[in-house]
C-alpha cells in the first residue's frame, strides 16, 4: 500500500508541474506578441519629433481618406545605381495609415541582369510576389545553408526575418517585384554598404582578416563603394 500511495502522489506532482509549465509557456507567449491596437486606427503624425517605437497618432479631426491610400508603387522606379535595381517603399514614412498595423509594402524594378544585393530586414519577414519577369531568389540560414530558386510571374518567395537574402533578374527582360512585410517599418541593412561604405569606416586590416585577403584589396573595393554613395 505504501508503494502504491507514493506512486499516486508522485504522478499527481508530475502532472501538476507539467500543467504549471504549460500555463507559464502559454502566458509568456501571449506577453511576447505585439499588443492589439486600442483604437480603430492611429494615422502617423510624421511631423512629430517624439518617436518611440512608432509614430504618435495624428488627431482624428485631421485624418482624411488620403491617409489610408498610397499610389507610390504604381510607376516604374528610377534606376541610377550599378546594381540595376530601383526600389519604391510603401512603409509608414510615406504611407501614414499603416502606423500600428504591422504591415508595409515595396516595389522593386530590375533591369536585365539587375540584382538586389545581399541584405537583411531586421524587423520583418518579406513575402515577394513576381509581377513580371523571371527572378532568382535566395536566403542563407544561420547554419550557412543556401535556399534558392528561380520563380516566374505569379509565384511567391518568402525571406524569414533577419536572414541574409538576395534577388537577381535572370530573365531576358525587366522584372517587377511586389514585397509585403509584417512591419510598418521593416528596415534594411545592405551588407556591401555596411562593410565597405560605413561611416566611420571599418579599418582595412579588420576587413582583410575577415575576408582573408590583402588590405590593398579592401582599399580597392572601398574605392568602388565610395563612388557609389557620393
Amino acid at each position: 500500500m505504501a508503494a502504491a500511495k507514493f506512486s499516486i502522489n508522485t504522478t499527481s506532482s508530475f502532472f501538476l508541474v507539467l500543467c504549471l509549465s504549460v500555463i507559464l509557456v502559454f502566458t509568456l507567449s501571449c506577453f511576447s506578441s505585439d499588443p492589439d491596437p486600442l483604437q480603430d486606427f492611429c494615422v502617423a503624425d510624421l511631423k512629430s519629433t517624439t518617436i518611440v517605437n512608432g509614430f504618435p497618432c495624428k488627431p482624428v479631426s485631421q485624418v482624411t481618406s488620403n491617409d489610408f491610400s498610397y499610389s507610390g508603387l504604381m510607376n516604374e522606379t528610377t534606376i541610377v545605381n550599378p546594381f540595376g535595381a530601383g526600389v519604391s517603399s510603401g512603409d509608414v514614412t510615406n504611407f501614414p495609415g499603416l502606423n500600428t498595423l504591422g504591415i508595409s509594402t515595396s516595389r522593386v524594378d530590375l533591369v536585365p541582369g539587375g540584382f538586389i544585393p545581399l541584405h537583411v530586414h531586421p524587423r520583418a519577414s518579406e513575402l515577394i510576389f513576381i509581377n513580371k519577369g523571371e527572378v532568382l531568389f535566395g536566403f542563407i540560414s544561420t547554419t550557412n545553408v543556401l535556399y534558392s530558386k528561380v520563380l516566374k510571374v505569379g509565384e511567391q518567395f518568402i525571406f524569414p526575418r533577419g536572414l541574409v537574402h538576395f534577388a537577381a533578374n535572370v530573365g531576358p527582360g525587366k522584372a517587377v517585384l511586389i514585397s509585403a512585410y509584417n512591419s510598418q517599418l521593416p528596415g534594411i541593412a545592405l551588407l556591401p554598404l555596411n562593410l565597405f561604405a560605413s561611416n566611420p569606416t571599418i579599418p582595412n586590416e579588420i576587413l582583410a582578416k575577415n575576408f582573408q585577403v590583402d588590405a590593398n584589396v579592401i582599399a580597392i573595393i572601398k574605392s568602388k563603394f565610395g563612388n557609389l554613395i557620393n
